[in-house]
C-alpha cells in the first residue's frame, strides 16, 4: 500500500522571512488526517531569508534532524555547542529531558533551504546530545547510502528510535531497488527532481507512505535527490 503526499497538499506557512511547508501538522497548520507517519512526526520544507532565523526556543523528549540543500545553518544551544550546517551535512539534536537552541541562516545575502524533521524517540528522558556529520555527495549517487540509525553503524549518525535514514542522489533513468523487512515501514520524500515509487509519479516536496509493501522501486524520471526512510 502506497499512499502519496503530494507536495501541493500540504500546510503552508509565509511569514516573509520564513516560507515553510508542512508535510504533517505543525503548529498553526491542523490536518487531523496527517499527524505524522510511524515514528516520524514532522517533516518541514524550510527556506530562511538572508540574516534570519529562529530565536532561542526549547525542545524535550523529541529526535530532530536537520539537512540543508542550499546555503548555511547556524546552530547554537543549551549545551553548548555552535556550528553552522552546509550542504551534505547531517545534525541530528536528542533533546531528551530539554534544550534550548536557535537556527539562522549566516548569509547577508543568500537564502537557506533545508528539512526539518523530528523523529518520536524510543523512550522519554534521553540525556540530550548533539552531533553533525559530513557524508561524501558521491556515496549517495546511484546507491542508498545510510545517514542515520539507531547504532550509528556505517558511520551514520546516531538516533534513539528504530529508524533508517537514507539518502540518494539519482540521475535521469537511474533505479534503485530496496528490501523492506516483514512488519517494516517506509516513508519517501522527494528532495529535488522526479522519481516514479513502483510505478506511481512523485515530484519534488511529494512524499509517499510505505505499508504491506516487500520491495520499493524507485526510479528517476529526472536528476533527483531523495530520503527514504525506514520504519517500525
Amino acid at each position: 500500500m502506497i499512499n502519496i503526499r503530494k507536495s501541493a497538499d500540504r500546510g503552508h506557512a509565509d511569514y516573509g522571512w520564513l516560507m515553510s511547508h508542512h508535510t504533517f501538522s505543525f503548529s498553526g497548520y491542523h490536518d487531523a488526517k496527517h499527524m505524522g507517519f510511524r515514528a516520524l512526526r514532522v517533516i518541514n520544507e524550510d527556506r530562511v531569508a538572508a540574516g534570519q532565523g529562529f530565536g532561542t526556543h526549547p525542545h524535550k523528549d523529541m529526535e530532530i534532524v536537520s539537512y540543508v540543500l542550499e546555503g548555511a545553518l547556524e546552530h547554537k544551544d543549551s549545551m553548548g555547542n555552535g556550528a553552522v550546517l552546509y550542504p551534505g551535512e547531517f545534525q541530528r539534536i536528542s533533546a531528551g529531558t530539554g534544550i534550548t537552541h536557535s537556527e539562522f541562516n549566516p548569509s547577508s545575502d543568500e537564502p537557506t533551504h533545508f528539512y526539518q524533521i523530528w523523529i518520536v524517540p524510543d523512550r522519554s528522558g534521553h540525556a540530550p546530545s548533539y552531533e553533525q556529520k559530513r557524508f561524501d555527495v558521491s556515496s549517495s549517487a546511484q546507491q542508498l547510502r545510510l545517514v542515520a540509525s539507531a547504532d550509528g553503524r556505517k558511520g551514520s549518525i546516531t538516533i534513539h528510535q528504530d529508524v533508517q535514514i537514507y539518502v540518494s542522489r539519482l540521475a535521469a533513468e537511474k533505479s534503485i531497488e530496496f528490501q523492506l523487512e516483514e512488519n517494516r515501514h517506509a516513508w519517501l520524500q522527494v528532495l529535488r527532481g522526479r522519481v516514479k515509487l513502483n510505478g506511481y509519479a512523485m515530484e519534488t516536496g511529494d512524499g509517499a507512505a510505505v505499508s504491506s509493501e516487500t520491495a520499493l522501486n524507485i526510479c528517476a524520471t529526472m536528476d533527483a535527490e531523495i530520503m527514504l526512510f525506514d520504519l517500525c
